[in-house]
């Protein structure tokens, strides 16, 4: 266990725009090297495209697409006796939103050579239950469920 004290969740300020604390999130993990007014300007672009194509209002699309990729269930490795079972195990909500924001920018990134396309793509492809993030939630709980029959050795 740790010696310390626990780490104090930092409260993330809403985005300029839209005033969501999930957007800010995203924003944040798309962010590389610092630049933050660059990673902005990418999500803020996405949702243009999104909102010029789908016709529909692009915060809702967003939060769809998230709500669509985040995992209920993960596998995690466990020792039982010398040998190493995958056990299934009930997502955290803030590790499944996590996660979810980490699949979809992975995939919008290896999407296309231009972010905000890749970006607005995944984001729409995710709103509709289709695309790359979708499928990595579909084989975290294919996993899950191949490995159920060691849900009793859970701590």
């Amino acid at each position: 266990m740790a010696r310390r004290k626990r780490a104090t969740k930092r409260v993330v300020l809403p985005d300029p725009k839209f005033h969501d604390r999930l957007v800010t999130r995203f924003v944040n993990s798309l962010m590389i090297q610092g630049k933050k007014s660059l990673a902005e300007r990418v999500f803020y672009n996405a949702m243009d495209i999104i909102e010029e194509k789908m016709k529909e209002d692009p915060l809702k699309v967003f939060k769809r697409a998230i709500e669509n990729v985040k995992p209920a269930l993960e596998v995690r490795p466990r020792r039982v006796g010398g040998a190493t079972y995958q056990i299934p195990i009930e997502v955290r909500p803030d590790r499944r939103t996590a996660l979810s924001i980490r699949w979809l920018i992975q995939n919008a990134r290896s999407r296309d050579k231009k972010i905000v396309s890749g970006l607005s793509a995944e984001l729409m492809d995710a709103a509709n239950n289709t695309g790359g993030s979708v499928r990595l939630r579909e084989n975290t709980h294919r996993m899950a469920d191949a490995n159920k029959a060691f849900a009793h050795y859970r701590w």
